[in-house]
């Protein structure tokens, strides 16, 4: 199993742990990842990493696919390889309705999943180069024939030449979601993940997803992004996981829509996760973070002192995980990992 950072997205301003980054580079770290939201893209950072690293791969986790076009989202990721010698790691996610619709201005769409399918078979194309790009699905039609076209779009083929093999990594949680990532990607992007419910909830999908692609659970990487914070004091090393706890489960989405919250109850915390909602949305912020409890932080996250982090790795260890990403790490951590890994 080896290690990844991932940054995560901006606040009000954008600043970048290069220090921290560069550490991880020199102890070995496979990938540094990125995200967005509705503020910091995901690829101008890493750009910025990728110049000031050596080794580390470059991963963005995630690139909406709403918000760019396939062929946008293959020239990026393709310059992106190109510069830095072959590091990229493209992945890539649908976000929610919320910031779909109401930052990117685009339909979330009934068939995300067929969507999804399309875009990652045109970005393949575009990366194999072996023909000029012509594509016709329910979702994209290139060269574009629809209402308001020209008549003039010809299939093109990408000037740069690219590393056909450039992986691509989804980020899922539900079922279908999972399953069709096995199939499809190189990779999984889980959040929030608790492999200790591996087997009760991930493992048929991702199985299923395989068995369709004709693949080996060894040709596929899964790279949960989870926190770990190294601290003698238990409570306060949860306490900095709780806050992003809050936030997801009580207000990424809205109150029918929250895939996070739906994760939570899946993991048998449905009662907490109401807590936290009806909290959050009424504006009680302090009290949404108040209502995670202590044993949901346990099932998704790294907290204490090393020796306990290391019995708790047991159970990461146990399930078919080979990157596990670490979400903002202090250089303590960082480097405490680094020796039990």
């Amino acid at each position: 199993m080896r290690l990844g950072v991932n940054l995560g997205y901006s606040g009000s301003s954008m600043e970048l742990p290069v220090d921290l980054v560069q550490e991880a580079d020199r102890l070995g770290y496979f990938a540094v990842w990125t995200a967005e939201a509705y503020g910091s893209d995901s690829v101008t950072p890493l750009a910025w990493l990728g110049a000031l690293t050596e080794r580390i791969h470059l991963g963005t986790a995630i690139m909406q696919m709403p918000a760019r076009s396939p062929a946008m989202t293959a020239m990026t990721a393709n310059t992106l390889d190109q510069l830095s010698g072959g590091r990229m790691l493209l992945g890539l996610g649908l976000s929610g309705p919320q910031v779909v619709e109401g930052w990117h201005g685009q339909p979330y769409g009934k068939k995300p999943l067929g969507k999804t399918r399309e875009y990652v078979e045109i970005l393949r194309s575009i990366f194999a180069r072996e023909e000029a790009l012509a594509y016709e699905g329910e979702h994209y039609q290139i060269p574009f024939d629809g209402e308001g076209a020209t008549g003039l779009g010809k299939p093109l083929k990408s000037i740069l030449h690219s590393r056909p093999d450039i992986p691509i990594y989804l980020a899922a949680i539900g079922p279908q979601n999972v399953a069709l990532a096995a199939e499809i990607a190189d990779g999984w992007l889980p959040i929030f993940f608790a492999p200790r419910f591996y087997d009760e909830l991930f493992r048929e999908s991702v199985e299923a997803g395989l068995a369709t692609s004709g693949r080996s659970i060894e040709q596929f990487d899964i790279a949960p992004s989870l926190f770990a914070v190294a601290g003698e004091d238990v409570a306060a090393c949860r306490m900095t996981v709780k806050p992003t706890l809050a936030l997801y489960i009580g207000g990424m989405g809205a109150r029918k829509k929250n895939f996070y919250f739906n994760l939570a109850s899946r993991y048998g915390f449905e009662d907490e996760a109401v807590e936290i909602q009806d909290r959050f949305l009424a504006g009680d912020k302090q009290g949404a973070v108040a209502a995670v409890p202590d044993d949901l932080v346990d099932e998704v996250a790294l907290c204490g002192p090393k020796a306990r982090i290391r019995e708790q790795l047991d159970a990461w260890s146990a399930a078919p995980i080979t990157t596990l990403n670490l979400m903002g790490p202090d250089m303590h951590t960082l480097r405490v990992m680094a020796e039990l890994m």
